[in-house]
């Protein structure tokens, strides 16, 4: 530690620390533009000009290490001589459009010029003008105002890992710019808006729409991924308006990802359900919510006299709060059935008796910053976990390892040590081969069950098996991550058990990328077919098993499956959101009752009797637990639209009108004492381990190309869909068939060209591209979007032939 004064004031500051981090302990508040807490030191504004005794000249406080006795005047004579005559310069060239600049009222230079600025200008000479530049639909540009403070160029270098921003020219000359013919396309983007000091670059979607003194602020969580990140949503007129990251270094730090800046735009989408509507007749009418709710627990008690209550099922969403997905689970429990799930992309179920506890991340989110080796297996870690992967990134810069186990090879904007890139179907393998070089480093003696799953693979040493072994055995602290492509693998239980094992010899932690905000409350509400000790199931007084996703969606060829006659759908979309959107369709649509309880219309009248409106998160409270474990409740922060109700009400005065008991619930806040009574502990339900868990390992061979189904990042949830901007960037392009070389010669196609993908009985067109990348015998195409809905599972067999 250093001793220093600032001010008068004493302060003890760790060594290498800079003026502005000691000032900052003690409260005195050193004007500046280009500094900011998370980036590098550019020292390139000047404002930050202070007097440090001694020196012949003022020293800038946030590149100026302290050393011991140093004495710092921050509002000396010279110190804010100096300061003036910086801003001075800043504001020579800056226009003079203030009053219709949308950085207005939370402009930094503004704020400073009232205090460092003077009443008139001494510059009489015409100022520059800079050209806008098009950065795409997300960022809007009025560059003339620019102080080069070079934030946006400094973010996208060290955060977002991509330099999509640079400075090109010196002096009055100087500006900022993309590179020729380029947009602003990393999934961060949105972050270079808060980061500008000035109304350079701001919100293309919020621009002209409000003043910032206009908004009312309120906290909130985001659902749109697995961390529930912070927000700031600002509302105006019971309209949300804007949304800002709420500081929270163990989560989301100070940034948020693009789709949870963003989204908020689908909240006032025209596809809003804003009344109940029930069909008669082939014919869709507008009722009353009495009238609705009515129609659904008669036809929902008539499905149970005529079939029984286990023909009845609800499909729920890790976007649902923990509140309304218990009180689903309790409502169809009650009612006679376990038919409930809300891994409607998950289609491998053969582990779910033998979990000891809910799947998670297997550490904290802070604890990734200090990882010194980790395996990411099965992820499009970027698109699916923005925050995540940026805070890989620095692990990485600060010397972590990072191991890839991917059937695609995508870049992470990061060096990645060692990865092996192989087909679906060779995921297994490729880990079991991990397994056995860890085991031979180890020393360990090999158990009958390291055998079996050796021998049954034929496994040999590869060198990329041998780098990963070692990477997570020599650099502790490691860990091994499961991300959505290994979550809706059909081998995900051999997958998580394999993943088991090896970090039990290499000593590393385990567990699951959760893909939403609620990822570990659905388990934790009781969301899952299974009755298990870490299910709240277990406090009902019948905990029968029931179907999972994939037996009521029927993906499994099981002959003692029966099909469903009702079905309860809550924040789902199952064409898009299911592991085969073409099959669950076919089922849902054959059901002889389909009640949804959605914030949007979409598809539903397709195959719906009755449409209910439900708020989204933004509407209602309730309370998120995100895939570390953590506990995130929320308060609506506007009224909900039309007639649409939280959810939780609804599946209340429901379970009423089907004489259920103990739904008395009045408050949100009353459900949520009942799943987190007094004293719970969550970490004692948080487990990745399968007990007794005996899988038969074989590779069967692929007749036809495999199919890598992946998630769009825009097409995640309803929400993110009906975001009118984010369907406008780049990562929301039409899906194409992307194949290897070697694949589009065989086809004799060549990229560009239209080919026909039939997968069971869809059949689509698509744009044939090429990605060197991929493995032999794979095609990559997404799913959950309009134009690839036909087609099944994601992980199938297809056929591709040129048109």
């Amino acid at each position: 530690m250093v001793n220093i004064e600032i001010d008068g004031k004493q302060v003890s500051v760790p060594k290498g620390n800079t003026i502005m981090d000691g000032a900052k302990q003690v409260g005195i508040y050193i004007p500046h533009f280009c500094y900011h807490k998370k980036l590098s030191i550019a020292a390139n504004c000047r404002m930050c000009l202070v007097q440090v005794e001694k020196a012949p000249k003022p020293l800038p406080a946030c590149a100026t290490p302290v050393m011991d006795g140093m004495k710092v005047y921050t509002h000396s004579q010279q110190a804010v001589a100096a300061q003036k005559g910086v801003m001075e310069f800043l504001l020579i060239n800056h226009p003079l459009d203030c009053p219709i600049c949308d950085q207005g009222g939370e402009c930094q230079l503004q704020d400073l010029a009232v205090g460092y600025g003077s009443s008139g200008s001494r510059y009489s000479e015409a100022k520059r003008v800079v050209v806008n530049k098009n950065l795409g639909p997300l960022i809007s540009t009025d560059m003339t105002r620019c102080i080069h403070c070079t934030r946006c160029v400094r973010f996208g270098q060290e955060i977002a890992g991509i330099m999509e921003l640079g400075m090109a020219g010196r002096g009055e000359h100087a500006e900022i710019l993309a590179f020729v013919g380029k947009t602003v396309d990393s999934e961060l983007s949105g972050n270079v808006i808060d980061l500008c000091p000035v109304g350079a670059l701001v919100s293309k979607p919020f621009r002209y729409s409000a003043r910032t003194w206009e908004l009312s602020r309120r906290k909130s969580i985001s659902p749109h991924c697995g961390l529930g990140s912070n927000l700031v949503v600002q509302v105006k007129q019971n309209r949300v308006m804007r949304v800002l990251p709420r500081d929270n270094e163990e989560i989301n730090e100070c940034w948020l990802s693009d789709k949870d800046r963003f989204s908020y735009e689908g909240l006032n989408s025209e596809d809003r359900l804003i009344r109940p509507m029930i069909k008669r007749n082939g014919e869709w009418f507008e009722c009353d919510w009495k009238e609705a709710l009515e129609f659904t627990a008669n036809a929902l008690q008539a499905i149970k006299n005529q079939y029984g209550a286990n023909k009845i099922a609800a499909l729920g969403s890790a976007y649902s709060t923990t509140e309304e997905l218990y009180l689903l689970q309790k409502l169809l429990r009650d009612f006679g059935s376990s038919n409930i799930d809300h891994r409607l992309r998950q289609s491998d179920f053969s582990a779910d008796k033998k979990m000891q506890g809910i799947p998670w991340l297997g550490t904290s989110i802070a604890d990734i910053s200090q990882l010194k080796s980790a395996l990411i297996i099965g992820s499009t870690l970027r698109k699916d976990h923005p925050l995540l992967a940026q805070r890989i990134r620095q692990s990485v810069k600060n010397g972590m390892k990072l191991n890839v186990v991917n059937p695609v090879d995508d870049d992470l904007l990061v060096n990645v040590a060692n990865k092996t890139i192989v087909a679906p179907s060779l995921m297994v393998k490729a880990l079991a081969e991990i397994l056995k070089v860890a085991a031979e480093i180890k020393g360990i003696e090999q158990t009958e069950e390291l055998q079996r799953v050796i021998n049954s693979l034929g496994v040999s040493s590869t060198t990329s098996a041998s780098a990963i072994a070692s990477s997570l055995i020599e650099s502790v602290p490691a860990a091994i991550y499961l991300g959505n492509i290994a979550q809706h693998h059909p081998d995900y239980a051999k997958l998580i058990w394999l993943a088991g094992l090896i970090a039990k010899i290499t000593g590393a932690s385990y567990g699951v990328l959760g893909e939403a905000a609620n990822s570990v409350g659905a388990y934790l509400a009781g969301a899952i077919p299974v009755t298990t000790a870490f299910s709240v199931a277990e406090k009902l007084d019948h905990v029968e098993c029931g179907l999972n996703a994939a037996q009521i969606l029927e993906f499994e060829n099981d002959s003692t499956n029966e099909e469903c006659s009702a079905f309860i759908l809550m924040n789902v979309e199952p064409e898009y959101d299911s592991y085969n959107s073409q099959q669950a369709i076919e089922v849902i649509k054959t059901g002889k009752f389909v009640v949804s309880l959605s914030a949007y219309q979409g598809n539903a009248k397709d195959y719906a009797d009755v449409l209910l409106p439900i708020a989204p998160f933004t509407e209602t409270s309730g309370t998120y637990v995100n895939t570390e474990g953590r506990i995130q409740s929320f308060n609506g922060v506007v009224s909900p639209l039309g007639e649409a109700r939280p959810g939780w009400k609804v599946l209340r005065v429901l379970a009423n009108l089907l004489a259920l008991e103990k739904f008395e619930y009045e408050t949100a806040e009353q459900i949520r004492a009942e799943i987190f009574p007094d004293g719970f502990e969550i970490s004692r339900y948080l487990n990745n381990s399968l007990g007794n868990f005996e899988a038969t390992i074989s590779i069967v061979e692929k007749e036809g190309m495999e199919r890598i189904g992946e998630v769009p990042i825009y097409q995640a949830d309803p929400i993110v869909r009906r975001a009118e901007s984010l369907q406008a960037t780049q990562d929301a392009e039409l899906p194409k068939a992307w194949m290897a070389a070697g694949e589009l010669g065989n086809l004799g196609v060549i990229s560009g060209d239209k080919v026909k993908v039939k997968q069971g009985e869809g059949l689509v067109q698509l744009e044939a591209a090429l990605d060197e990348k991929l493995p032999p015998n794979c095609v990559r195409i997404a799913c959950a979007h309009p134009k690839t809905v036909a087609l099944g599972a994601l992980f199938g067999e297809v056929k591709i032939e040129k048109l």
